[in-house]
């Protein structure tokens, strides 16, 4: 689950200005030297995403102590069949097996897709007209313009406030059942592909108004989990830095964790977006980053080598000081790299 946003590259760039002014300024008020805190312990799950079936067969995840559990991802659709008609049916069963194996479970909730083809959000959503539609396409666009949108997926309408009141009746449905029972739940990337210009924005979205929704629909979330950890994906926001900023804040504020869809060191737009964020956010709320298809394989553009597991774990708890990180089953990583890494040694 990656977008990639171009448009952000102002936005990156002057972020990373400021924050190397604000480090010469502070290097040269004080002769003390600066403190690094040692890094903390991380949890280590994989990421099953919907593969859930994949689950009963593996057995090097089960069978290595180092994963305390697994991420698994669930759509809208899967466990709202009908207006107010939930089934957890597969959440239970997977929690069942996973307790069984002595691990634990985090679920994704997912509201988007980044395929034209599949739409996460129930059906009556979509058919009902006060629902306006449900949710709404998503566009790859080029070179920071809104001319010939390639159609990229979907999002449900997060900012509506009749899809807003079933969402919150969904995360009470679930919070009733699971909180407690899982380690964690969080929702989906913050980051959207409805260009820049306003020519593509979806009925009743502002920047304004998206940035509004996404930290009460994240506040929503902690009040039906106080138990578990409920976790709030911010990457990127429409409107960039100040709105993503606000998130972070607010969810400081009410105790929501913060994190995101990929591990890459050597991404600039992330370094000066979501990264930084995540480690201000470091022993206030808990943290978590996944490591997404795509991710092992991102090489450093100044040295041409890519980062391994050690380095990329490394970055991790010791860069951002992370709580959580979500390792994916992209292959050949998996397997040759990843578990053999995992089981060497005791990591902290």
């Amino acid at each position: 689950m990656k977008l990639r946003r171009t448009n952000l590259f102002v936005v990156a760039i002057a972020a990373i200005l400021a924050h190397s002014l604000t480090q010469v300024a502070r290097t040269s008020s004080t002769a003390e030297p600066i403190s690094v805190p040692a890094a903390k312990r991380v949890h280590h799950y994989v990421f099953f995403g919907m593969d859930r079936k994949e689950l009963k067969n593996a057995k090097t995840f089960l069978e290595t102590k180092q994963f305390e559990g697994a991420q698994v991802a669930y759509s809208w659709r899967q466990i709202e069949q009908g207006k107010d008609n939930y089934d957890f049916g597969i959440i239970r069963e997977d929690l069942a097996f996973l307790n069984a194996h002595g691990k634990k479970l985090w679920i994704q909730f997912s509201d988007v897709t980044f395929s034209p083809e599949r739409i996460n959000v129930p059906q009556y959503l979509l058919k009902d007209p006060k629902y306006n539609a449900g949710a709404d396409k998503q566009y790859k666009t080029r070179e920071n313009a809104d001319e010939n949108p390639e159609h990229e997926g979907w999002m449900a309408r997060r900012w509506d406030p009749a899809v807003q009141e079933r969402l919150h009746k969904l995360f009470v449905a679930l919070g009733k059942e699971f909180d407690g029972r899982i380690v964690g739940i969080n929702l989906s990337e913050t980051a959207v592909g409805f260009g820049r210009t306003g020519k593509l924005w979806p009925e009743g979205f502002t920047h304004e108004i998206y940035r509004e929704a996404i930290i009460t629909n994240m506040k929503a979330l902690k009040r039906a989990f106080p138990k578990s950890i409920a976790m709030i994906y911010a990457n990127f926001m429409p409107g960039g830095r100040p709105n993503l900023e606000a998130v972070y804040k607010a969810a400081r504020e009410s105790n929501v964790a913060v994190g995101g869809p990929d591990l890459m060191p050597f991404r600039p737009f992330q370094r000066s977006n979501s990264y930084p964020l995540i480690r201000e956010s470091a022993g206030k709320v808990p943290t978590g980053l996944a490591v997404q298809d795509g991710n092992y394989s991102d090489v450093n553009k100044e040295t041409g080598k890519r980062a391994d597991i050690a380095e990329l774990l490394k970055y991790g708890s010791e860069e951002l000081k992370l709580d959580y990180i979500f390792w994916c089953t992209e292959e050949p990583y998996y397997s040759q790299e990843l578990i053999p890494f995992m089981r060497s040694a005791k990591r902290s």
